[in-house]
């Protein structure tokens, strides 16, 4: 095993980022489990927490294999072996709907009483606790970079060498613990990788925001949602 836990994660993480402490960085985590990397980020390097919300497309059958993902929005990234298992656009277009319902959801759940922080114009990292395709992180960067930051870094604990490269396309900055040349799924390198629940992500994100001063701007974005002369994109 490489890490005992994500916490041990996020703290390894934070000493590679330790440059960004004092920049006001954003700290964007992957629902579900790297919001526990994610509020280590933002107490080591004095940053605020929120969520970016993507969610992987299941392979038909195999809900586990990832054909590509959805961020909140409605666009869709398909991986390369989408084409290769013979996936139609009915069933993409069905998953897609399926997940960003679900997105929306934790949405609800995740900032109830204010919108999503904004990227822009900030320092931002967008944290997963692993990496393995590559698409959610891929989708992930995409939302964020449209929102303009002033830097995008992509932050992870591992993933395989080959999907390295398809990351650093997408951000401005990657930074990775481990790069496993044997590589099946990420839970296989933590001692510890039990699942995380709602409301640990709630609670996380609760205690970020109250570690603020009084009178801390949390420079909030309205959230946006695809309306329905806008479906998913391919």
């Amino acid at each position: 095993m490489l890490f005992r836990d994500r916490e041990e994660a996020g703290v390894r993480l934070a000493e590679k980022l330790a440059g960004l402490r004092g920049r006001d960085p954003l700290i964007l985590a992957v629902p579900r489990g790297a919001v526990v990397l994610g509020d280590v980020l933002a107490r080591e390097l004095d940053g605020d927490l929120d969520v970016v919300l993507v969610h992987k497309l299941g392979a038909p059958g195999e809900p586990e294999l990832a054909i590509g993902a959805v961020d909140e929005e409605g666009r869709v990234f398909l991986d390369e072996n989408a084409a290769a298992l013979g996936v139609d656009e009915d069933y993409i277009r069905r998953e897609s709907q399926a997940q960003l319902a679900m997105l929306r959801k934790r949405r609800s759940l995740y900032t109830p009483a204010r919108p999503p922080l904004s990227p822009a114009g900030r320092l931002t990292v967008v944290v997963d606790d692993g990496v393995a395709t590559g698409a959610s992180m891929i989708v992930a960067l995409g939302a964020v970079r449209r929102r303009r930051p002033a830097r995008l870094v992509a932050a992870t604990a591992v993933m395989p060498p080959p999907t390295l490269a398809r990351i650093a396309e997408a951000a401005d900055e990657v930074v990775c613990l481990e790069l496993p040349p044997q590589f099946r799924a990420v839970g296989q390198f933590f001692a510890d990788f039990t699942q995380v629940s709602d409301d640990e992500v709630i609670a996380l994100l609760r205690a970020s925001a109250a570690r603020r001063p009084p009178g801390w701007s949390p420079h909030p974005e309205p959230a946006t949602e695809p309306g329905p002369e806008d479906p998913p994109c391919c």
